[in-house]
């Protein structure tokens, strides 16, 4: 079973991130999705709850928009919050050893931005290096990345962008079941 954490803070304006649990919720997937704007609009994090979540989940889907080129504030909150000493790392802190933790990002901005040569100056795996040494240090796997580039509004059509999500969200799919067995 999948756990999904959407962590975008206004998703009833969001094309692509709804394009991409819409396509999750209709895979055959056993999935739970925590939408954490509409659980926590406050930003106060029930840190008791979100650890049980994570407990009866095998593979953690963290679902986000990668605005300037980090995490929403809301994800940072939850990790501060649930990923803690005792629980997460530290002496007795074992509690997510061997989960996986999966990355999913949509970007705005068109593939070619995210190399040397262009506008954002690196690739989108070096702006995942926080993410990465999360997962290390609470003993999670690591599976890289999962993401797709061309999801503004400003740049692209909501039909290209929901064919886009629909398309890529396939890939991911595939993962997940290939983590279920």
């Amino acid at each position: 079973m999948t756990l999904v954490i959407l962590a975008h803070p206004d998703f009833s304006r969001s094309v692509a991130n709804k394009a991409v649990v819409g396509h999750l919720q209709n895979s055959g997937l056993d999935i739970e999705i925590r939408d954490l704007a509409a659980l926590y609009p406050d930003y106060r994090i029930d840190s008791a709850a979100e650890q049980q979540a994570l407990l009866r989940h095998q593979t953690i889907v963290f679902q986000y928009p990668l605005y300037w080129y980090n995490m929403p504030a809301i994800l940072k909150q939850y990790f501060d919050c649930v990923l803690t000493y005792g629980f997460a790392y530290g002496t007795g802190g074992d509690k997510l050893k061997g989960k996986n933790f999966v990355p999913s990002i949509t970007i705005g901005a068109p593939e070619q931005d995210y190399r040397a040569d262009g506008e954002a100056h690196f690739r989108v795996y070096e702006f995942c290096k926080n993410l990465e040494q999360t997962a290390y240090y609470t003993q999670m796997n690591y599976i890289d990345p999962f993401y797709f580039h061309g999801t503004s509004p400003a740049l692209y059509s909501t039909d290209e962008i929901k064919n886009r999500a629909e398309t890529c969200t396939e890939g991911l799919v595939t993962l997940l079941r290939r983590l279920e067995r």
